[in-house]
């Protein structure tokens, strides 16, 4: 937006000043005229009009005669946030009924470049656990969801090529050839299994989400310490996470053929 020369307002009190134009559109109240905006927000005239013309300029708003709403501009800007808001309460649900049909941690995963970030748990009951929080971030070549993004998402491989591939454990996959293989045994059965790969005493299946667009969305699954989970439960585990990310799909739209 352009800067507004008025006295040598700094940026923080014009983006204030924005801040209380934007406030004055609601649900209630979606389209204000100008001498509404200037009266709810008590701001010289001159000023919230320079700023709400600004604004049009910039697509923070449109005009209608003389009523304004708030712009496709911001609308386009703000959909990804809302989007991923939508993900996590329709994903949610299915989290926690996995996490109560198994009894482990459930997780959904996204990706940013070469790592996979939590944005949504459903923790486990028992005593025994590995902490699984939102917000959390893990390498991608590390774990079952990483393996996911490496199966289903065409420009995971890319984000992690020339980046260091940590050795945590003796379990850890050393070279893309080991995550390229990981990667094919994971699209032919639909889930991947990993244990011992990030930590000695922890272990994780997931799955692939699509969204209503085909597009991967994320990778949904379990994280459990070894003690309780191990490779002989992967037979019976698998498919129910499988079927968990299939649930989650269909929530977000998707319509494609069964992995």
């Amino acid at each position: 937006m352009a800067a507004e020369n008025n006295g040598g307002s700094s940026p923080i009190l014009v983006l204030h000043k924005v801040t209380q134009i934007l406030n004055c559109f609601s649900i209630e109240a979606p389209d204000p005229t100008l001498q509404e905006i200037i009266r709810r927000t008590g701001l010289p005239s001159s000023t919230c009009q320079r700023l709400v013309q600004n604004m049009v300029r910039e697509g923070f708003l449109d005009r209608d005669g003389d009523r304004y709403r708030i712009g496709i501009g911001l609308v386009r800007w703000a959909t990804p946030g809302t989007l991923g808001l939508d993900v996590v309460r329709l994903v949610k649900p299915i989290l926690q009924q996995l996490r109560d049909d198994t009894g482990e941690s459930a997780c959904f995963y996204v990706r940013d470049g070469a790592f996979r970030t939590i944005v949504a748990v459903a923790e486990t009951r028992h005593v025994v656990m590995r902490p699984f929080m939102v917000g959390q971030v893990m390498p991608m070549h590390a774990g079952a969801a990483g393996k996911i993004f490496l199966a289903f998402d065409p420009e995971a491989r890319s984000a992690i090529t020339g980046s260091p591939l940590t050795k945590f454990t003796p379990a850890t996959p050393g070279n893309l050839a080991d995550l390229d293989r990981q990667a094919e045994e994971t699209r032919r059965q639909g889930f991947a299994a990993a244990f011992g790969e990030r930590h000695s005493d922890v272990g994780s299946i997931s799955a692939p989400v699509f969204d209503h667009a085909g597009q991967l969305a994320g990778a949904l699954g379990l994280g459990f310490p070894t003690q309780r989970v191990g490779p002989e439960d992967v037979d019976l585990l698998g498919p129910k996470v499988a079927e968990a990310a299939r649930s989650a799909s269909e929530a977000l739209g998707y319509q494609g053929p069964s992995i």
